[in-house]
């Protein structure tokens, strides 16, 4: 499948309205819940989980920008480091920050992506939920995590 920018923009418009509309009065207690997580990961928050998944959209920015990716991040780690290396980067920030930090990057993100050229989303046939950290990987965590640890009871 050959994608269009105005394909993938308004994908990632209407994926963050659905996130930050979820996201933009939680409480404190909210933010704080735990998101259904096997034990042997980090046990996120909702909180973490919105870090994740800016993180990965920011990373849409990097690599749109034909921008190395951070040492840190190049020396082999598997996803669940990978993963840990973000949890452990932001889980002490408050909730505003990860939220305002999560509103600057859809920004930069649809600057970007009205810059890049056309060729980077036509050039080549690629898979329908191509980029995927655009916006399918944010509506996985936001079904999956988020919307999940929402809809349980408080601890």
């Amino acid at each position: 499948m050959r994608h269009t920018r105005q394909e993938v923009i308004e994908r990632a418009i209407r994926e963050f309205k659905r996130l930050d509309r979820l996201v933009a009065k939680l409480s404190d207690e909210e933010w704080g819940r735990r998101v259904p997580r096997p034990e042997t990961k980090d046990p996120w928050t909702v909180k973490d989980a919105l870090a994740h998944i800016t993180y990965f959209r920011a990373d849409v920015i990097r690599s749109m920008r034909k921008q190395a990716r951070p040492v840190e991040l190049r020396r082999g780690l598997t996803e669940t480091g990978e993963n840990h290396l973000i949890y452990l980067r932001w889980r002490k920030r408050p909730p505003q920050e990860v939220l305002a930090r999560h509103r600057q990057v859809q920004k930069d993100l649809l600057a970007a992506l009205r810059a890049t050229s056309e060729e980077w989303f036509s050039g080549k046939e690629r898979r329908a939920e191509w980029p995927f950290d655009v916006d399918g990987h944010s509506a996985y965590h936001r079904v999956n995590d988020i919307e999940q640890a929402l809809q349980r009871p408080p601890e």
